[in-house]
């Protein structure tokens, strides 16, 4: 086989990730606390037919070298956890991070995950728990059944106001996670993230206290996806994907003629 027809190929399938990765950040340009993700490429191994600083001559030597590629890989996704715009809701479960950190929200099988969607509700026994799945956020709290409003500090200190009661009742105070790599953790859907060996252990902290972002109560942090870089992204993948079945278009033509006038 021509090696064009092998290197166009690994070109398509590369796009082809490209488009899968642009199109899911397109998808959840409405989704709160969303983090766009990037494709990361690689070129192949090389074939090396001469060595750059090889002897030419006694006395010479090739100043390049004469090595063909294999074509391209797509070798990660990479997240990108800049931070997104803030709309207002007035909504006192909706709570925004101001900076860095994430919520720590329990699992079912009793491990955390992490997510940027503040987007909160109460479950039957008054827990504070995720609009979705209802997993419960952590530390727990428990709004009583008759609280009249809720309260979050910006330092993340919850309370409630108790009818009968003068002054606020505090339930809790609302712990933030850190990661050394942030990019290194892993999306697990529903807006959450897990722990890997590679974005190092939760660095846990009160909110607004050793570079950990503030709470803001009645706001969300919008998806970062920047739907006008992302449809320019899906143009240039496009263009790039027409390029490369135009080369296995012309070598399939050269290789034709070959077969008919030889």
């Amino acid at each position: 086989m021509h090696p064009a027809l092998w290197i166009s190929k690994t070109g398509l399938d590369a796009q082809q990730t490209d488009i899968s990765v642009i199109s899911n950040n397109l998808a959840n340009a409405s989704t709160v606390g969303y983090k766009k993700s990037r494709a990361v490429f690689e070129d192949l191994l090389y074939q090396n037919i001469n060595q750059p600083g090889g002897r030419s001559s006694q006395d010479t030597e090739m100043p390049s070298g004469l090595m063909l590629g294999a074509g391209t890989k797509v070798v990660a996704t990479q997240k990108n956890f800049s931070q997104g715009n803030m709309i207002t809701t007035d909504n006192s479960m909706d709570w925004m991070i101001q900076g860095q950190g994430f919520f720590e929200v329990l699992l079912p099988d009793g491990s955390l995950a992490y997510s940027r969607a503040g987007q909160f509700t109460t479950d039957g026994d008054g827990r504070v728990v995720t609009s979705g799945a209802g997993f419960p956020v952590q530390p727990e709290m428990n709004v009583p059944n008759d609280a009249q409003s809720l309260t979050i500090s910006q330092d993340g200190e919850v309370s409630v106001r108790v009818r009968g009661q003068a002054d606020n009742v505090v339930i809790g105070q609302l712990t933030i996670s850190d990661f050394i790599n942030p990019s290194g953790l892993e999306p697990m859907g529903q807006n959450l993230f897990t722990e890997t060996a590679v974005s190092g252990a939760p660095i846990q902290g009160n909110p607004g206290a050793d570079g950990l972002g503030v709470i803001v109560q009645g706001a969300l942090e919008t998806s970062n996806v920047n739907t006008t870089e992302e449809l320019v992204n899906l143009i240039e993948t496009q263009r790039i994907y027409e390029m490369n079945s135009k080369v296995i278009s012309s070598v399939d033509q050269m290789l034709n003629f070959i077969n008919q006038q030889l």
